[in-house]
Parts: C-alpha cells; structure tokens; sequence
C-alpha cells in the first residue's frame, strides 16, 4: 500500500512539473509615468511578433521620455510617438504585420497596437484601452487593432490619465493640457526579445 502511494505521488509530481513548464511566465514591462506606475502583462503566445517589436523598442529605451498624446475618456489613451516638446518621434523599426487575428479582444485595460489604415501599419505607437471597444476587434475579412497584452496593475493610473483634461494643438486634438509622459518603460519580469520566437505569418493586404 505504501508503495502504491508514493507511486501515486511521484505520478502527482512529475505532472506538475510538465504543467509549469509548460506555462512559462508571460513578459512584463513597467510604464513609469508622471502621474503613477502601470504594469503591463504582454503575451507572446497570441501575439508573438507584436510582443517582440515592443520588448525591442522597451529595451531600446525608445519610449522614455515620449508622451500620452491622445487621450480620449471611455475610449483609450494612445503613446509612443511624441516628444515632450510635442515633436514626432520616428520609429526605429519597420511596420509589423497585424496580429488582430489573435483571438485577444479590444477589452478594457488591454493594451493594442495603433495604426494607420494600412492593416500593416503598425510601429512604436500603443494604447490602453479606457473601456471594451468591439469595434477595433478583427472580424472576418475587416483587420483590426491588434491586442497584445493587459494592465495587471495600475488601472487607476490610466484611469486617471484617460479623464485629464485635454486640448486641441495643431493635428494634436486630444492632447493632456498638462503634459503626461513615460518617464521610463523597463521590463520588470525580463523575456528578452531575442529570446522570443516568432513564426513567419503572411501579411495582411489593406483593406480597399
């Protein structure tokens, strides 16, 4: 009977630890901004190439420094491509492929890539959604805005950036009236981008 219990046992064991090889801990990065800390859970599994663009660009320090330059209550807050002194911010990478295909919806508190209306389009520019917007999300033949993570700490910080008050400057028409940036943006738990491995996917044509 003994036997037979630690045979129980070590069978108990030895799944266990196929589970948590198996669920590898998912990349987090830190968004230092001026009004609090927001931490970002990404996911490869469902959005390998977005993932890896924007752990290049964190480890790039491309976003430190850069500002919340679109921020729209009940709808999302948008970053990466301006400066404090409001001057656009090139990106240092080619466009990615749109990923939106991933089954991640548009839900609050995730974080989705911007674009152009090129499908794949995509850069440096992020944003967070302030509330679920299903009318960003993929459907059949319609590209959408790609999700590739969620806020898993911080969600007050960017309720608080989403209800600042804003104004128009130049083709900035949602701009915070007083500045909100990221001071710094740093991986908290590291998953460095050349650790990540990403399958080719063929690119989605624009939409006509």
């Amino acid at each position: 009977m003994k036997q037979y219990i630690n045979c129980c046992l070590a069978a108990f064991l030895l799944v266990a630890s196929t589970l948590s090889v198996a669920e590898p801990t998912k990349p987090q990065v830190m968004l230092e901004t001026t009004v609090g800390q927001i931490v970002l859970e990404l996911n490869p599994q469902a959005a390998p190439v977005t993932v890896k663009n924007f752990i290049q660009y964190v480890e790039e320090k491309f976003y430190d420094g850069i500002i919340f330059h679109r921020v729209i209550k009940n709808f999302m807050i948008q970053a990466g491509g301006h400066r404090f002194d409001l001057t656009p911010k090139n990106p240092s990478r080619p466009p990615i492929i749109n990923e939106s295909d991933n089954g991640l919806k548009n839900l609050r508190g995730t974080i989705a890539m911007a674009r152009t209306r090129v499908p794949d389009s995509a850069n440096s520019q992020f944003f967070i959604n302030h509330k679920t917007n299903t009318f960003l999300d993929y459907q059949k033949n319609r590209p959408g805005y790609a999700v590739f993570g969620k806020v898993v700490k911080g969600m007050d910080i960017v309720d608080k950036i989403a209800t600042t008050e804003t104004k128009a400057v130049g083709r900035l028409t949602d701009l915070p009236t007083k500045t909100i940036s990221i001071i710094k943006a740093r991986l908290v738990v590291p998953k460095p981008a050349s650790q990540l491995k990403v399958e080719t996917k063929k690119a989605v044509s624009p939409v006509k």
